[in-house]
């Protein structure tokens, strides 16, 4: 087995890598395990939105930290020598405390939101979250998040992107691994954004009709996440097929036995 502290080594050289690092969000042990049975797995990230909805919590702080970090501790003890980064929102009012948290039950990343919050402030919360790692004796591998396109509201996307840029740099300066920013990229942004932080150091989110992982691998993004929409597709399918046995339907004979 590895130690923690390799394993966050391992998750910085994946994000480092020339070829991108695709993780599919998951949100229980039984999705994880599903993961990771799947040999093109490198690390597990989970989703804080999917794991909020399985207890019946709206996104964003409402699920206490104790049962998130239970379930995410679960996840970490089923994945083995994998490393697992976790959603830590936006750190639950002590990104520092929350962070040396997650350590303790194995998470050796995460991504943790700004909301926007005023530049000095946010970078104080990812020295916090650095720091933190150091304390513990882990290296840990923040994916440094910025709302800079999802909180942009009616701003002019110049402005987004000058702003993502800005704190893109910041983060990366204060300590930060790589540097997260959902939200619609286009290839011409993209490259915008991958030229004013670095190559290999933007982390972006796989929506519908977005671009392929391969494309945003050409254009220099280290990391590609999907955060709650795994789940979404495991709900449909579930939805999908109950809509068919109540109309006299039948269990699909191509169902794998995976739990």
């Amino acid at each position: 087995m590895t130690t923690q502290a390799q394993r966050a080594q391992n998750l910085s050289e994946l994000h480092a890598a020339s070829e991108i690092l695709r993780v599919v969000n998951v949100w229980d042990v039984v999705s994880a395990q599903a993961i990771i049975a799947l040999p093109e797995t490198k690390a597990l990230a989970t989703a804080g939105h999917s794991i909020a909805a399985t207890f019946g919590y709206a996104d964003g702080e409402n699920i206490p930290l104790e049962v998130m970090l239970d379930m995410v501790g679960r996840i970490v003890a089923v994945a083995g020598d994998l490393p697992v980064s976790a959603d830590l929102d936006a750190g639950y009012g002590n990104p520092g405390e929350t962070t040396r948290r997650a350590i303790g039950v194995g998470v050796v990343g995460a991504n943790v939101e700004d909301r926007l919050k005023p530049l000095a402030e946010s970078v104080a919360a990812v020295e916090a979250i650095v720091a933190a790692g150091q304390a513990e004796g882990v290296p840990f591998a923040l994916n440094a998040r910025t709302d800079a396109f999802v909180r942009a509201g009616d701003r002019p996307l110049e402005d987004s992107i000058a702003d993502a840029i800005e704190r893109g740099r910041a983060y990366l300066d204060a300590g930060a691994d790589v540097v997260f920013v959902p939200g619609p990229l286009d290839v011409d942004v993209t490259r915008r954004l991958v030229d004013g932080i670095g190559v290999r150091k933007v982390s972006v989110i796989g929506l519908p009709g977005a671009l392929t992982a391969a494309q945003y691998e050409e254009l220099g993004v280290a990391r590609i996440s999907y955060g709650p929409l795994p789940q979404r597709v495991a709900l449909t399918a579930l939805q999908d097929v109950a809509i068919s046995l109540y109309a006299d339907g039948v269990i699909p004979a191509s169902t794998r036995a995976l739990n």
